[in-house]
């Protein structure tokens, strides 16, 4: 089975202040043709560890994807690195100079000298022509690997892939079946209660493959499939994706992208009710996940931020009384908050917030981490304790407790029929 790595080049990502999203991209179109990637690296601009690098990847696999390091520039190091790891010289390749010298002369632009070097080649080596930029790819065969050299910049790396390196790949017969993945996405347990609920599923060796990974509290399932077609590989995962549908039922929130969010919006429109929000400690984060969401103005009436106490009595009629025998993180708060929001939006549901974010604020009775939630409907009013916990960030507190907050919601509104 032919191997493939993606080698990604600059100082600017292994300092982290860059990110690679060039590899991932190419590990997911490799995919989609039946090219498994196994191996990614990220190196500096450095000749030396450029050399060390590609000897790395070709002792593992034998297609290596290389994306930076072919600008004009003296740390754009990858036809050097090449050559060296080839033990070959550099040669100039005329028509590359002149495709470079046309992409200037296009953009009435003139071509520094410097500008040169990129029409220079690794011997042996094939110029791959970069259609929206100055800086020609390189395509390499040497010791039974098979190097695909492209430009960083994303834009022009993608058309590079797909008008020549692609073809170079099926005229070699490799990527001739087809990869698929499909996420399904959970909320409401824990990555390692899912994962003691499915140890047949995500077993070594399973065809299809199953793995589970874990983003702000969503699970998701990664389901992979292979056949000879994509519709071959689609249906090989089939069995699986039902199974887990019937195993976790009411945790599921959808597949691909689908998020809460997304979930929530479709049960909204299924039944034709209306949500408001009223928040405190997560400070608006329900109401910015869900208007993010094209077409949900119908469904989503409005919402509050009542920080203080002053705009939870002023805004969502909490009583003052209430306020000052609970304090503002209780249930009966948010209940009242709840409750305040509906009435006074006039929808059919309203949820709400309130809590210790932190870092500061919690006391042994109400540590940081601590959140209720109330929830409002026609029936009357709920609420929810939620126990966070005092060692997470603020951000991740708040982003749970929006997304619980959600999840509550869209329960309630599964329970509902559909309308007419």
């Amino acid at each position: 089975m032919l191997k493939a790595e993606t080698l990604a080049i600059g100082t600017e990502l292994v300092s982290g202040q860059s990110l690679d999203t060039n590899s991932q991209w190419l590990a997911r179109e490799l995919g989609a043709i039946g090219i498994p990637t196994l191996f990614h690296q990220t190196v500096c601009d450095q000749l030396e560890e450029n050399v060390s690098a590609l000897r790395i990847a070709a002792g593992r696999a034998g297609l290596v994807l290389l994306t930076g390091g072919l600008g004009p520039t003296r740390d754009d190091l990858t036809r050097d690195a090449l050559a060296a790891y080839a033990g070959v010289p550099l040669r100039e390749d005329p028509a590359s100079l002149e495709a470079i010298r046309a992409m200037f002369a296009r953009r009435n632009r003139p071509m520094a000298d410097r500008n040169r070097v990129q029409a220079l080649f690794p011997e042996g080596a094939e110029p791959l022509p970069n259609r929206v930029g100055t800086a020609p790819g390189i395509w390499m065969e040497h010791g039974g690997v098979a190097f695909a050299c492209m430009p960083g910049i994303p834009s022009e790396m993608r058309v590079m892939f797909f008008e020549q390196v692609v073809p170079r790949l099926k005229a070699r017969s490799w990527g001739t079946r087809s990869i698929v993945f499909r996420k399904i996405n959970m909320f409401g347990r824990g990555e390692s209660e899912i994962e003691a609920m499915s140890p047949d599923l995500t077993a070594r060796d399973r065809v299809p493959e199953v793995g589970i990974t874990a983003h702000q509290a969503t699970i998701s399932f990664r389901i992979r499939g292979e056949g000879d077609t994509p519709e071959e590989a689609l249906a090989q995962t089939e069995p699986t994706a039902a199974l887990i549908r019937e195993r976790f039922g009411d945790l599921i929130l959808g597949e691909g992208a689908e998020d809460l969010p997304e979930a929530v919006f479709a049960e909204l429109r299924r039944t034709g009710a209306t949500l408001a929000t009223a928040e405190s400690c997560t400070g608006g984060l329900v109401a910015q996940m869900i208007t993010a969401l094209v077409g949900v103005s119908p469904y989503f009436l409005g919402g509050v931020v009542s920080y203080a106490n002053s705009a939870k009595a002023a805004f969502l009629d909490v009583p003052v009384e209430m306020l000052d025998a609970h304090g503002a993180v209780s249930p009966e708060v948010a209940e009242a908050m709840a409750a305040g929001a509906r009435r006074r939006f006039g929808a059919d549901l309203a949820i709400s917030t309130t809590g210790v974010a932190g870092p500061t604020g919690g006391t042994p009775e109400k540590p940081v981490g601590l959140v209720y939630l109330g929830l409002a409907t026609e029936a009357g009013t709920q609420s929810r304790r939620l126990e966070i916990g005092p060692e997470q960030p603020r951000d991740i507190i708040q982003h749970r407790a929006a997304k619980n907050a959600l999840n509550w919601v869209r329960l309630a509104l599964r329970e509902r029929p559909g309308k007419d």
